[in-house]
């Protein structure tokens, strides 16, 4: 994810680092899911609550405890699959009805389950083709089928719902309305406010998704398409991933758009969802998409997944975000004159580099979110270096002069503090962009750039597909080099202070940065702060 800088006035400082605020099951993908995967806990009560129908006691919230988000996700099973059906109105004021069907093995026993749930009505629930009972405990949705589910078996739930494009009070994420229509955008915890969910990247799963909508609307949604179905007024989308995700890559559009069709490497299709009255004028920043592709491959080896392509929001989002196989974008970057040409493209080179780290190689935890924004953002900036000559160690060292200031604002890469109230997006903050990128930038100074390439291409290849944790990393970084590397990621990664710059022993950091560093929703670590007009 990129936060787009909305308060400041561009300038000139393009080099240095961003001064403002920024804005993934197994392992091993040989084992087992159910034995590699960590459940998220469930969200803590709130205004934004389950509206129900039916009435029964709750248990509670549960869940697995993640460090920076407590109470997200829910433990005792493992999803498969997730279907999802979405009915879209007409209009993006008003509820879409909605079918979640989710199918699951459970990892324990249970006489109840938990699903991450909020701003939406439940009609019915259905466990296993039975109906059963719910209700609502915070921003969990607890379901209590008419026999116990022992541990090992599978299970279908089936919830009929509504699904809620119109933000409540203090809502952070979900639906996002354009100027024709919606699409998403559920990082970090927002999924279930779209859909009852397992709302943690741990558990990832294989997704279909449909949408119906009156006809002249088009709809496109991760994965590949696999029916178009118009019956009378209406017409239905269906898609299906090809490759597990996680919720909060999810991505749906539904708008009066056009779908744009080229080619990637190694006959990879490609597609990009724009508005039709603006598809010319974006047509030569889409075709730069397959030359970026090849790029990326042949830095870390070929592209993970089914498709790619970039979905242009005519809307106000404040940024950009890795949905898998469908990156989110401002139409406006593209169509304003706010940034130089080069940077816009290297903002590009970051979201389709999430593809690899964050999408395919997703976060075991919230925690580990510096592989995701850290990579995204050496890319980004090691892409500018080679097609813009703007040299990636004027960018780290100006990094490290703010790096003290970014850690005693917003924590250690590895190690980040929690949101801010009300702020659950605060999570992006520069420690895990730039300040990130400044510690894979240390490694390459410490094991050389061979050894630091050939960790990279291996990292995303053995855990294609899965999770992945920082102590994953520090392993394979150690192995590969030969080297007992925890005393570097220690310092590195949950330093109050940055350590000194391999090879750069005169690089200073100021603590006084801090106050650049203080988290601002509207700006960001990822983009410049000025940039050229």
């Amino acid at each position: 994810m990129l936060l787009t800088p909305r308060a400041q006035t561009p300038g000139t400082d393009t080099d240095g680092p961003r001064r403002g605020n920024p804005a993934r099951f197994r392992r091993d993908p040989r084992s087992s899911r159910s034995s590699r995967r960590l459940k998220a806990t469930a969200l803590l009560a709130s205004a934004v609550s389950v509206c129900l129908l039916a009435a029964s006691a709750p248990v509670g919230p549960v869940g697995v405890g993640d460090r920076l988000f407590p109470n997200l996700g829910n433990p005792g099973y493992d999803v498969e699959s997730y279907d999802l059906s979405f009915t879209y109105p007409g209009t993006n004021s008003k509820p879409l009805q909605a079918v979640t069907a989710i199918n699951a093995r459970t990892t324990t026993d249970l006489d109840h389950l938990n699903l991450d749930f909020a701003h939406g009505k439940v009609e019915s629930v259905k466990v296993d083709g039975e109906p059963a009972t719910f209700a609502g405990a915070g921003e969990d949705l607890v379901v209590t089928p008419r026999r116990a589910l022992p541990a090992g078996s599978w299970t279908r739930i089936v919830v009929r719902h509504t699904s809620d494009p119109v933000p409540a009070k203090g809502q952070d994420g979900g639906w996002v309305r354009t100027a024709d229509g919606l699409a998403m955008a559920n990082q970090a915890d927002a999924a279930h406010l779209v859909f009852p969910c397992n709302d943690h990247p741990s558990d990832k799963a294989m997704f279909t998704i449909r949408i119906t909508a009156p006809n002249g609307y088009t709809a496109v949604a991760n994965g590949l398409p696999v029916d178009v179905d118009r019956t009378g007024k209406t017409t239905t989308w269906k898609y299906r991933t090809r490759h597990p995700m996680a919720t909060e890559l999810a991505q749906v559009s539904i708008g009066r758009s056009s779908v744009l069709h080229r080619t990637g490497p190694h006959g990879l299709p490609v597609r990009d969802v724009v508005p039709t009255e603006d598809r010319e004028a974006l047509e030569p920043w889409l075709a730069k998409t397959p030359d970026q592709i090849a790029w990326m491959e042949s830095k870390v080896g070929r592209y993970p997944f089914e498709t790619y392509g970039l979905l242009m929001a005519d809307a106000s989002t404040g940024f950009e975000l890795e949905t898998q196989t469908l990156s989110l974008f401002e139409k406006e970057l593209f169509t304003g004159s706010v940034y130089p040409k080069w940077y816009v493209e290297s903002i590009m080179v970051h979201e389709l580099s999430h593809q690899w780290f964050g999408d395919s190689v997703s976060p075991h935890t919230w925690s580990d979110l510096w592989l995701n924004e850290g990579h995204a953002t050496w890319y980004e900036a090691l892409y500018a270096e080679e097609k813009a000559g703007k040299p990636m160690e004027k960018r780290m060292k100006a990094a490290y002069g703010a790096s003290d200031g970014w850690r005693a604002a917003g924590g250690p890469p590895a190690e980040p503090k929690a949101a801010d109230p009300g702020q659950k997006i605060s999570i992006f903050r520069p420690n895990v962009y730039d300040g990130a990128a400044l510690a894979l930038y240390a490694l390459r100074q410490e094991i050389g750039r061979p050894v630091f390439e050939r960790v990279e291409r291996d990292w995303v290849s053995l855990h294609r597909d899965g999770t992945a944790t920082t102590a994953d990393y520090e392993r394979l970084a150690s192995r590969i080099s030969g080297r007992d590397l925890s005393g570097f990621f220690k310092a590195w990664l949950y330093g109050e202070k940055t350590p000194p710059m391999p090879g750069h022993p005169d690089w200073k950091s100021a603590p006084l940065a801090a106050k650049a560093a203080k988290p601002a929703k509207a700006a960001n670590a990822s983009k410049p702060a000025k940039a050229a007009k």
